[in-house]
């Protein structure tokens, strides 16, 4: 009895010691891999932003300088969007009142509003917070909010506007009761508008009834360029974008916070937005993209356009072609192999961007495969921290899909009498069951009608919230390391996601990396490797790669992106209305367009204020450099055998859309 006693003893110590060595096994791992326990644990029990373990913000090491460094060309430029002149405050006593109705997802309702502010001023008339369709509570959204406040912050909207217009929540109570009588004349201007259009047209009727309605649909209300004399309009824009635009404090704190856990690793991370959206792959023939009912899918939406009167061409179209001409985005697939070529490592943190992503995750695997720590907001998010952004909502019923109603035996029997004259073919067999996952969503209804039916309570509430989500891409995007787009610049004449964060990056940090691709070299590129896309190794194709994509980040791709992008939305490159530049040992480079407007080049020379500070700026941080440069030499990330270029070394050297490479025995994609 003794002797069982003592085995039991000694089954219980080894147990215990087996137990002791593994939380030592896994504190060591813990301790000398962060990056990769912590993108390991992080579905499962949420970020640890534990100073001790993974390290705050200030104490971030950023590793492999060649592919998170800020481009050095660029870091003269500065942020300058105040009135340059004599700039009077706006007088009570004006022409009248705007208010406006503006449709349209995220992108849209943001250049609109910038617009709106910029006519009010022109026309000297005070601006009613405008209606945002989307976020109207007859969608479902939460009580709590009107639709300007569900995405902004009216008080700061206001506030910080008060210079340069008059802003006010509503019409005065005489202007109302004629509002809902239709007794004010309403307009609707196109995106492209001139300013004479509402000089010449809109100003008389103004005077006249003191207040005139807007309807805006296409992004916009007002033309892109303006004339040089109207400077002072384009840096309003900015002003309006990038410092009255501020989301409800809700938001900007849940964007804050989605920043730092992606940084809680104490390693930068780049933002990616991939671009497919259904509206855009239909306008560019995009279809062939994809397979199956996303192919229809698309289809079905370009016939639409055609037959509204958005889009002037065939149906049937060649998506191959399309994309050569570098109409369609780049595919995920493609953004991996292109990030790998440019040094990233495998275990770099991306974030995917973006509320819409047609054919949902199914179309990241490949980006997830060569990414491993891909993630988005629901990754990033909890399901509570989303649900309390939303506010609280009527519930909806749980189950939408309502199956066809059954037929009773007396019905059957009828149809059977009235189904012809004898002899009848053998009845069909039963149908079989309609699952419930075939219906449920935007596109069940393929199966059953040629036409799209019009979206249930669910759909509208779900595009409501797409502004939030919007929103919270829009601010990590901002804050990210390095930004590449999948798709800007689409000629489409509506402002896109991408590029309306290109702006803004270029805007308030110039230097930070991000990209700005020319797709129709990088679809040229891709047509070189196509049948070998995963296991090829052409040096030449990937040194070309890399000198492309670093000359976009530099003087080369801003010069591309003004003559692409800013005659479509002039947030989307705001230079040189609203940038100033600290002069430097070097002269930069002036270019100009044919219309003879500065391309480069041309920003206004920063006030001394701002030098010094840049100068105190550049002390500090050549300091704390040196202090560093010893503790983290070895620290950085292996490039797979990249070699890295900085992005200065291109400059000048050719255009973004040329491809300087001879055919040489390197070419073959099969050496």
């Amino acid at each position: 009895m003794a002797f069982k006693s003592k085995i039991k003893w000694i089954a219980l110590f080894v147990l215990i010691l087996s137990m002791v060595s593994l939380v030592i096994h896994l504190f060591i791992t813990k301790l000398s891999g962060p990056y990769s326990l912590q993108s390991t644990l992080m579905p499962a029990i949420g970020f640890n932003l534990t100073p001790s373990i993974f390290g705050m913000e200030g104490d971030r090491v950023v590793r492999n300088k060649g592919s998170w460094g800020h481009v050095k060309s660029l870091e003269s430029l500065q942020p300058y969007a105040n009135p340059r002149r004599s700039y009077p405050v706006p007088n009570e006593k004006n022409n009248g009142y705007i208010y406006a109705k503006v449709f349209g997802g995220f992108e849209k309702i943001r250049s609109s509003i910038c617009d709106l502010v910029t006519i009010s001023r022109l026309l000297n008339a005070t601006l009613v917070i405008p209606e945002i369709q989307e976020s109207l509570q007859s969608k479902g959204i939460s009580y709590k909010f009107k639709s300007f406040s569900y995405l902004y912050d009216e008080e700061q909207f206001i506030a910080s506007l008060k210079n340069d217009v008059i802003v006010v929540n509503s019409l005065p109570e005489n202007l109302k009761a004629g509002r809902r009588r239709n007794e004010i004349h309403t307009y609707k201007p196109k995106s492209s508008a001139s300013p004479d259009f509402y000089v010449n047209e809109i100003l008389p009727e103004l005077k006249k009834s003191k207040v005139i309605g807007l309807v805006l649909h296409d992004g916009g209300c007002l033309q892109s360029i303006l004339p040089p004399k109207m400077s002072k309009f384009q840096r309003l824009r900015c002003r309006v974008a990038f410092h009255a635009l501020k989301f409800r404090p809700k938001i900007q704190v849940l964007g804050q916070l989605m920043v730092q856990r992606l940084r809680a690793s104490g390693q930068p991370f780049l933002a990616f937005h991939p671009g497919l959206v259904r509206n855009t792959l239909a306008y560019h023939g995009c279809a062939e993209l994809y397979q199956d009912v996303h192919t229809e899918l698309i289809q079905y939406r370009r016939a639409q356009m055609i037959k509204q009167g958005i889009l002037n061409d065939d149906l049937s179209v060649d998506s191959h072609v399309r994309r050569s001409n570098g109409s369609c985005p780049l595919m995920p697939e493609e953004i991996g192999l292109l990030l790998k070529e440019m040094g990233y490592s495998t275990e770099t943190m991306i974030y995917v961007a973006g509320s819409e992503t047609f054919g949902g995750q199914r179309i990241l695997i490949p980006l997830r495969a060569n990414f491993s720590n891909t993630m988005d907001r629901t990754q990033v998010c909890t399901k509570q921290e989303l649900s309390d952004l939303v506010g609280p909502e009527t519930p909806l019923p749980s189950n939408p899909f309502q199956p066809p109603p059954t037929k009773s035996e007396e019905q059957l029997k009828e149809e059977w009498y009235r189904a012809g004259p004898r002899p009848r073919p053998l009845p069909p067999p039963p149908d079989r069951p309609i699952y419930q996952h075939e219906k449920e969503g935007w596109y069940g209804w393929i199966a059953d009608s040629d036409t799209e039916p019009d979206p249930s309570s669910v759909d509208l509430r779900n595009q409501a919230h797409r502004l939030l989500w919007d929103a919270l891409d829009y601010i990590v995007s901002l804050e990210a390391d390095a930004f590449f787009p999948g798709f800007h610049n689409d000629g489409s004449g509506w402002p896109d996601f991408s590029s309306l964060v290109m702006g803004h990056r270029l805007y308030e940090s110039a230097s930070s990396k991000t990209y700005r691709p020319d797709r129709r070299v990088l679809a040229e590129l891709f047509n070189i490797i196509h049948d070998n896309l995963y296991h090829h190794n052409n040096h030449t194709w990937k040194r070309v790669v890399r000198e492309h994509l670093n000359k976009s980040l530099s003087e080369d791709g801003l010069i591309r992106q003004s003559l692409l992008s800013k005659p479509t939305t002039f947030l989307s490159h705001p230079l040189p209305e609203c940038s100033c530049r600290i002069p430097s040992a070097e002269v930069p480079k002036q270019v100009k367009s044919n219309d003879g407007r500065f391309l480069y080049g041309g920003e206004d020379e920063c006030p001394r204020w701002m030098q010094l500070s840049q100068e105190d700026d550049t002390r500090s941080e050549s300091a704390v450099a040196e202090e560093g440069s010893d503790d983290n030499s070895e620290s950085e990330y292996k490039n797979d055998g990249v070699e890295q270029q900085d992005s200065d070394d291109s400059r000048g050297r050719s255009s973004l859309t040329q491809i300087p490479v001879d055919k040489d025995d390197e070419w073959d994609p099969n050496d």
